[in-house]
């Protein structure tokens, strides 16, 4: 199956990342675009992602071979009764949202399971909106789909070969599954980073030590916390069972922990983190929700233009950096300037490079 014209409802960080992806691969593809935000619109139309702004009538989208619903479910559920109305015939309805049980419930009791394919990409970030959106936000991360009962099997294969196509990996799987896994390994995970900066909020000292010298372990561990509050809320209201059920699970490994860890069971402690370091270590990195970054750190002296030299001779040998900044608590990595780049090409030439003018390099 062909899309030839796709539709977004919603041009957030997921919904304007997706739509830049498809425009980068797919640059002759019609998009058409609705944003309650109408200067949010007019910005993706004049950097060139959408091609056609829908109004409030939605009519536009009656042409769309393919609509993405990147808004949350509830506004979801409210444009998929509007897009049934006027979708042509074949056409089909995917969402991006990070609960499914709820949309794919409604979708079987208003007769739309032969057109509506749940998605789900396994990729964010702590920044939100439009001016956050990156064309290879979704590259190397897991895209679960969870296809209603009656969708036609060429359907499926078409939205998989078009994610495919912008690099992402699709996943195909059972909405009740997904909602069961999505649990443990990506909401969980937002409620331990909320109870812990919480913790030490309210256990730091009117000195503030622990806000002053947060980094390492607790900056890794805490830095989804700065995502959307309205959009975690939402999600727990939408799958409290299984989070509840996981929240079950790690109450009471922290209760064993604390048990090992107040006994002094050296023993116990050992194998807690020789099976964990273990566990994780097997983790494929190359891609999917866990992802291989390819960094480096070094030294760097403290003078002004250093940081300047450091990115002068990577840009000048075209080596583009993805990300770089200064390690002000080095307790758990080495060197003071962390440079992450896009491949490991590019990450091996810097090594040279940089190697031959001195610097002291530390890598994985």
């Amino acid at each position: 199956m062909k899309f030839e014209n796709i539709g977004f409802i919603g041009l957030g960080l997921i919904g304007g990342s997706v739509a830049k992806s498809l425009r980068r691969v797919y640059p002759d593809i019609t998009i058409i675009g609705y944003n309650r935000n109408r200067s949010v619109l007019d910005e993706a139309i004049a950097d060139g992602t959408v091609t056609v702004a829908a109004d409030e009538s939605l009519q536009a989208f009656a042409s769309c071979d393919l609509i993405f619903l990147c808004v949350p479910v509830v506004t979801a559920l409210h444009f998929m009764d509007r897009l049934s109305e006027i979708r042509k015939p074949g056409s089909i309805l995917t969402d991006v949202g990070s609960v499914k049980g709820e949309i794919h419930r409604y979708v079987e009791t208003h007769g739309m399971s032969s057109y509506f394919i749940g998605g789900h990409p396994m990729a964010g970030s702590e920044k939100t909106g439009y001016a956050a959106a990156s064309d290879r936000l979704v590259e190397n991360a897991w895209y679960i789909l969870t296809p209603a009962e009656n969708v036609p099997a060429e359907s499926v294969e078409g939205l998989k070969m078009l994610l495919e196509g912008i690099g992402a990996l699709p996943l195909i799987m059972d909405y009740r599954e997904h909602d069961k896994v999505t649990a443990a390994i990506s909401h969980l995970p937002h409620v331990i980073s909320a109870s812990l900066v919480n913790l030490v909020h309210d256990a730091d000292g009117p000195e503030e030590y622990m806000r002053t010298i947060a980094a390492g372990g607790f900056r890794d561990i805490t830095r989804i916390s700065s995502s959307s509050p309205q959009m975690w809320q939402e999600i727990c209201l939408s799958n409290p069972d299984n989070i509840c059920d996981m929240l079950d699970m790690y109450i009471t490994k922290l209760l064993d922990y604390r048990s090992a860890i107040g006994s002094a069971d050296s023993d116990k402690l050992l194998r807690i983190f020789t099976d964990c370091k273990d566990y994780r270590d097997s983790f494929d990195t190359r891609a999917g929700s866990v992802q291989r970054e390819f960094r480096i750190y070094l030294d760097l002296i403290d003078e002004a233009g250093s940081i300047a030299t450091v990115a002068t001779i990577l840009a000048v040998n075209a080596i583009s950096i993805k990300n770089v900044g200064i390690v002000h608590n080095r307790e758990f990595e080495q060197g003071v300037l962390r440079i992450v780049f896009y491949e490991e090409d590019s990450m091996k030439k810097a090594i040279g490079l940089l190697g031959n003018r001195g610097y002291t390099i530390y890598h994985d």
